[in-house]
């Protein structure tokens, strides 16, 4: 998978979160997961290592709605106000400087943390078309040092075509400034789901799952996720992006408490987690490197959301 593929998901995986929770309250998760230690195998040949790290991170994100009002197609304009932030602890054991990359010499980061906050306009242009309109700020840090280089503006204009209840997809310009200058790249936004007792949904960057609604308070779903963490770093003194990546699968039930309350616990396993670095420039961003990354054997993943909308 290409880098760059994973850094634009971060921003992507930030316009879905605000495209899903589109209602006329106050919306949020709160999200821990966790993988073991598992070992690191060495990019050069492949081979399994005896050095070994884990993952354990918290996450929490919440839209506050500023305006809503209902337009002549019976859609909501909104103005609203988007916050995350993720913060990331790993431990890293019996590490041989040797058997690491040349850019990881100084070794794995034992810390990240990813905050940023946005303002989102959506409203409809059409009665099947929509306009996405968001802009943030954060700070994309391994904790070594905190500066003007980590933080990182970014945006987009997404133009949405629901084509039936079940199915849209949106296209638009992306403006970030991940590689130094400011630079377009092209956005997309994928969401097809169905709502049956058995149903399923595939959002692009994101993942997807299929489930069985049993009751009215219980699901139980297998999913497939993509997620990661973006810091900024320094490589022989120049600033570079420090990407992780991990993909996992498993069960994912779904226990609805009340009116506002959903609580998502997941077990399963690691299908990919490694690390990647890029320079900060253009003609990085499709580069290919000469070795593979950094990656991680396969291990238990574990997680639990607390979601909430009111």
């Amino acid at each position: 998978m290409n880098k760059t593929v994973i850094y634009l998901s971060q921003l992507f995986l930030f316009l879905l979160v605000t495209v899903a929770h589109s209602q006329s309250g106050i919306s949020g998760e709160f999200k821990v997961d966790y993988v073991p230690f598992s070992k690191y195998v060495r990019p050069m040949d492949s081979t399994k290592t005896n050095a070994e790290s884990n993952f354990k991170r918290a996450q929490i994100a919440f839209e506050v709605p500023l305006s809503l009002k209902m337009d002549q197609y019976n859609h909501p304009k909104l103005w609203s106000v988007v916050f995350n932030a993720s913060y990331a602890k790993m431990e890293n054991r019996n590490y041989e400087m040797e058997s690491l990359p040349i850019e990881f010499q100084g070794g794995f980061p034992n810390e990240l943390l990813n905050t940023q906050i946005g303002v989102k306009h959506l409203r409809s242009i059409s009665p099947s078309w929509s306009l996405l309109v968001m802009a943030s700020v954060g700070v994309y840090t391994d904790m070594v040092e905190i500066n003007k280089d980590d933080v990182l503006l970014q945006g987009g204009v997404l133009f949405i075509k629901q084509f039936n209840p079940k199915l849209a997809l949106g296209v638009g310009p992306v403006l970030m400034n991940s590689f130094g200058v400011p630079m377009v790249l092209p956005g997309i936004y994928f969401n097809w789901e169905t709502t049956g007792a058995l149903h399923f949904k595939v959002t692009f960057p994101e993942g997807a799952e299929i489930g069985y609604r049993m009751s009215d308070t219980f699901d139980l779903k297998a999913v497939v996720e993509l997620s990661g963490m973006t810091a900024e770093t320094k490589i022989g003194n120049k600033s570079s992006l420090l990407g992780y990546q991990q993909i996992i699968t498993g069960l994912r039930p779904q226990m609805k408490f009340g009116e506002h309350w959903v609580l998502e616990p997941t077990g399963g396993t690691t299908l990919l987690r490694s690390f990647s670095t890029t320079n900060r420039k253009i003609k990085e961003i499709f580069k290919e490197k000469d070795i593979a990354d950094p990656k991680f054997t396969t291990t238990f993943y574990g997680a639990i959301a607390l979601k909430w909308k009111f």
